[in-house]
């Protein structure tokens, strides 16, 4: 893979069509499976549920490229911290007034279950997501985490591997038995190890090497393999092979072999993919079932939830997402000049 240390717009433009994927799963397929169209809608949008798998691919590779620009593990976590909350904030609480006011009901929670939304935390204390798709924020939540104490506490590749190794192993193990697995490792299994998608988290940390120091060794390369076929046993067919073909698409990319790719508007909707998953499926479940009690064509109140949601969408990223993150940058900055300047510093 080209050696080439800047940001690749062609993933950007990836994770901006996962984002529109998982939408249009939400708005067509999903919508119509728990409330009802009066349309039908394309099959094969059924595949984009596996957009996600996609955005945990993007983060394995987006993350180790962080970690190893990151001195320590408290910078780390304060900046996914503030990429992360600020946002994540701001949508719950448009989320959890948008589903008070225009529905759908049975989507509704309470304050408390609100407030712990804001820790990622929810999950764990058995209280439901202020959006469905909160689910994989938890699992990205957990990830940093784990790959933080790792990559921080082990200090070298050559240390960590072998822990990849083992939790890859346990991913295979996990849903190979998946519903053999004792209740009382349940817990550690399927929600911290999170067997099922940790695998591609691993390969896009093993991607991202290769993509910045070239051919990878061997162990790296059978490591590899052993990640992506993990989606051939985890997930059923087709949608297992569909996964796979994310993988090779992913692998394009990476390799500089998808620069069509690198649009204006593909990248730009990868710059709100966050603040677009943050807010468009409670909010627009609630628009499209108003559009549809005005009388409007269904494919037309889709549309216009479509709409709606990436222009709210859009507020998010240059109203809280970017200054949030300009904040901490500036205040990182004075700190790191605050540091070197001080007296008997590194003496």
């Amino acid at each position: 893979m080209q050696n080439n240390q800047s940001r690749l717009t062609a993933l950007d433009a990836l994770r901006g069509i996962a984002a529109l994927g998982v939408v249009l799963f939400h708005f067509l397929p999903y919508y119509n499976e728990l409330y009802g169209h009066s349309f039908d809608s394309p099959a094969f949008l059924e595949f984009g549920r596996y957009g996600v798998h996609l955005f945990f691919m993007l983060s394995g590779f987006v993350i180790f490229m962080t970690l190893e620009r990151t001195q320590t593990a408290g910078w780390f976590g304060l900046a996914r911290a503030f990429r992360l909350l600020p946002a994540l904030w701001a949508g719950i609480a448009l989320t959890f007034l948008s589903v008070h006011w225009l529905g759908p009901e049975d989507r509704a929670v309470e304050p408390v279950s609100a407030l712990l939304n804001m820790t990622l935390l929810h999950e764990y204390l058995e209280h439901p997501h202020v959006d469905g798709a909160y689910w994989s924020l938890v699992i990205e939540a957990n990830f940093y985490v784990w790959i933080a104490l790792l990559f921080y506490g082990l200090k070298s590749w050559q240390r960590l591997r072998p822990a990849l190794w083992l939790w890859a192993a346990a991913s295979y193990i996990g849903v190979i038995w998946w519903k053999a697995i004792p209740e009382s490792m349940d817990f550690l299994v399927k929600d911290l190890l999170f067997v099922r998608y940790a695998p591609l988290f691993i390969s896009g940390m093993l991607l991202f090497r290769w993509h910045k120091y070239g051919k990878p060794p061997v162990a790296d390369v059978i490591l590899l393999v052993l990640t992506v076929g993990h989606c051939l046993i985890a997930y059923k067919a087709p949608y297992n092979l569909f996964v796979l073909a994310c993988y090779g698409v992913f692998i394009l990319a990476a390799s500089g072999r998808l620069s069509v790719l690198s649009r204006p508007g593909l990248i730009w909707l990868g710059s709100i993919s966050y603040t677009l998953y943050l807010v468009h499926q409670n909010i627009g479940y609630g628009l499209i079932t108003l559009f549809y009690q005005w009388g409007l064509p269904g494919p037309m109140g889709v549309g216009l939830a479509l709409c709606t949601v990436i222009a709210l969408a859009s507020a998010l990223h240059y109203g809280v997402e970017k200054p949030a993150l300009s904040a901490f940058r500036q205040w990182r900055n004075y700190r790191t000049r605050t540091t070197a300047a001080s007296p008997g510093e590194g003496a």
